[in-house]
């Protein structure tokens, strides 16, 4: 059987950690275009792949003989490239978060049903083992009826992890739109949306730049959510998180305490109403100070739902959900209210 045809349209960290090592890991993949608008970048991992390199990603939409790509731009360009790609007849991995409004993520999903073309979004965090567990957890009824959750993705910031550093488009507000929220809130709000397994009807917060000076966009938020049966609870996302990156999450039920992703040892800890306490050591969860971007499973999962002509775990119309918690948060702090979604 031939080999998955792929290419990988932007060349920075992500493309270069995940992207492109997954694919290379997966037997059913052949890296054959990068495109990078930066000569020098997309040359040098077009070598290392033995990929054609390309500065212009129409030109490899129209040129290059791949059946899929994974969209690795700045977030401003996520769905013009998607949506490009899909009429292009390509089945598209887009990084997070989709789109910068509802209307661009809506013209993405009929655009992939209109050329009948696979359209995942790159959310690793249903993948982690730790929130796998917990979800069968949660609907087994472990916890009870859930009461409440807090959540939270912090670090120091892109710097040390973008291939631009302190001049990265993540600071950029016309190239990424969203700040510390786009980064990591939305993969947050994706992972309440799938461990809670119901949507968010009302948000607020507070969405401030109060770490980088550099920054025209969000570097801190703390927001407070409410699912449609009540659950309420707060996310804060952060590149204010200066000596150590936090990635916990904690459900609060009738019947206990879960900690995942809380102890560095052990992934998943519940403490039960009457004082017992399981732990589980699951593995770690991807990070960009680790090493932990071995395998975020995305690639995986992508490429299955090409090869074997399924639905991706993570479609558009999920992307576009968890997305649109963001942009309602964001609504909520200029206009200091509450919004409903």
């Amino acid at each position: 059987m031939s080999k998955l045809k792929v290419g990988v349209i932007g060349c920075g960290s992500i493309a270069k950690h995940r992207h492109l090592p997954e694919y290379h890991h997966n037997q059913e993949v052949e890296i054959v275009a990068l495109c990078d608008i930066v000569q020098s970048r997309v040359n040098e991992l077009a070598d290392e792949y033995g990929a054609q390199a390309y500065t212009d990603y129409h030109t490899l939409l129209a040129e290059a003989d791949v059946d899929a790509v994974s969209v690795c731009t700045p977030n401003a360009l996520h769905a013009p490239v998607s949506i490009d790609a899909l009429q292009a007849g390509k089945h598209v991995l887009c990084e997070k978060p989709m789109a910068t409004s509802r209307e661009e993520a809506k013209r993405m999903i009929e655009t992939a049903k209109q050329y009948d073309k696979k359209l995942m979004i790159a959310h690793n965090q249903r993948f982690v083992p730790s929130h796998q567990k917990a979800k069968t957890f949660i609907e087994q009824g472990e916890l009870g009826k859930i009461y409440s959750f807090r959540t939270t993705f912090g670090h120091g910031g892109p710097e040390g992890w973008s291939a631009d550093g302190k001049h990265s488009w993540f600071f950029k507000k016309d190239q990424a739109y969203v700040g510390a929220m786009g980064d990591l809130g939305v993969h947050k709000t994706d992972l309440l949306r799938y461990l809670l397994g119901e949507e968010f009807v009302e948000v607020g917060g507070f969405v401030e730049t109060t770490a980088k000076e550099h920054a025209d966009v969000d570097d801190t938020a703390v927001c407070v959510l409410k699912t449609e049966s009540n659950v309420i609870g707060t996310l804060a996302a952060s590149w204010s998180y200066v000596s150590s990156e936090d990635n916990s999450t904690i459900i609060y039920g009738e019947r206990g305490i879960m900690r995942l992703e809380d102890d560095p040892v052990h992934s998943l800890v519940i403490q039960y109403k009457d004082g017992e306490v399981l732990k589980y050591e699951l593995g770690g969860i991807q990070t960009n100070e680790n090493g932990g971007q071995t395998n975020s499973h995305v690639i995986d999962h992508f490429v299955a739902a090409v090869v074997q002509d399924v639905e991706p775990p993570v479609t558009g119309e999920e992307g576009m959900k968890s997305l649109q918690v963001i942009l309602s948060v964001l609504e909520a702090s200029e206009n200091k209210r509450i919004v409903s979604i």
